[in-house]
């Protein structure tokens, strides 16, 4: 099955090239739009459940804040799932990078979003 793990890649790209667009953007509603109406989201403080929890972390984050990803690792278990595996760095507006590592499952309704979304930061 060649061509499953191109559109797997494919389908989480366009998953997260839409959320970091709404991180560089400064603009939450955007970024919680990429995210399912009942995803849970761990960020770096407690999780949360829903939309609005995505809304007010990224609320309170840096205006300037940008992020850039790798995909170390994808997986589809099944035709409306994706899981990936991903090394993201989230830089500030003074230029400090924060790695960080990220999992996250996408699934798929009318449209691709993220159900589950949990960053653990990377070991020295």
């Amino acid at each position: 099955m060649p061509g499953i793990e191109e559109d797997t890649a494919t389908i989480l790209r366009h998953v997260l090239d839409e959320w970091k667009a709404g991180i560089a953007a400064h603009d939450p509603q955007r970024v919680a739009a990429v995210f399912t109406e009942d995803a849970i989201f761990q960020g770096l403080r407690p999780y949360s459940v829903g939309r609005q929890g995505v809304i007010d972390y990224y609320e309170s984050q840096p205006v300037g804040l940008t992020v850039d990803y790798r995909i170390d690792e994808i997986r589809r278990p099944a035709d409306n799932v994706v899981l990936g595996y991903l090394r993201a760095d989230f830089t500030r507006p003074d230029g400090t990078t924060i790695p960080l590592n990220l999992s996250v499952l996408a699934t798929r309704d009318d449209d691709w979003r993220i159900a589950h979304y949990q960053v653990s930061a990377v070991p020295d």
